[in-house]
């Protein structure tokens, strides 16, 4: 059972980040006999990845139907990114306020700060290929900050729901940071959030973290309605009005 439980973890740790770096494309289907044969593994602990993947909104799975890849639509990202707005800007709020009242919840933050700014030279610094090449070095700081927030955040309803949307959150990381212009721009955010933050300013914080989202949102409607993105058909453009 031990055997079968870690292997279904590998399954699923794979499928999962296949999905989130879009290497595994909307809408691309998971038949478990393949998969089973790609990954070593048999179809229980393959079965078991995709229904897991399905409840965190990942996978669309129907018994005794191939699953698919879930497809990413227009009224899907506005949706998330709603209720985004609704929870986020409360959670920095909190964890301003939290350091603001003990210097001790800052660390993380002020940590987070100096690498940004280490990155932030080093990748001005670089020529096109090598910026392209350093996205995932910006992502792993975006995710630490991510992390921290939840972490810090004294409402743990709150912080738990933001972890249970991380997984469809970053599978649209890719897509919002489209290009050097944007990853600029979102740097300069997540430095306006660290700044707040570890200021103790609250409502600087929370304000930061809303700019950021609609900044966000506005560079994933770019991509998923420009010329220039190709992710076949299962990408449904369902903007009403």
């Amino acid at each position: 059972m031990a055997r079968a439980t870690g292997k279904s973890e590998a399954v699923y740790e794979r499928l999962k980040s296949d999905i989130e770096s879009l290497r595994l494309r909307p809408g691309a289907k998971l038949g478990e006999v393949q998969l089973g044969e790609e990954l070593g593994a048999s179809r229980t602990p393959v079965r078991e990845a995709i229904r897991r993947l399905a409840r965190e909104g990942l996978v669309d799975f129907v018994p005794g139907e191939v699953a698919r890849v879930a497809p990413i639509s227009l009224g899907g990202v506005r949706a998330l990114f709603e209720f985004r707005m609704l929870l986020e800007p409360r959670a920095a709020l909190s964890v301003a306020t939290a350091g603001a009242a003990d210097e001790r919840a800052l660390l993380p933050f002020r940590e987070l700060l100096e690498r940004l700014e280490e990155f932030d030279e080093s990748f001005r610094a670089r020529d096109a290929a090598a910026q392209a090449r350093s996205y995932q070095e910006f992502y792993e700081i975006t995710e630490d900050f991510d992390q921290s927030v939840i972490a810090a955040c004294r409402n743990q309803y709150l912080a738990r729901t933001i972890r249970d949307l991380r997984s469809e959150t970053v599978r649209l990381r890719h897509l919002s940071h489209s290009g050097p212009r944007r990853m600029l721009t979102s740097l300069d955010e997540h430095r306006a959030m660290l700044k707040a933050i570890t200021r103790g300013d609250a409502q600087a914080a929370e304000a930061a973290c809303r700019h950021h989202l609609a900044q966000t949102l506005q560079a994933l409607i770019d991509s998923l309605t420009g010329q220039d993105l190709a992710l076949g058909t299962d990408v449904q453009l369902d903007v009403v009005g």
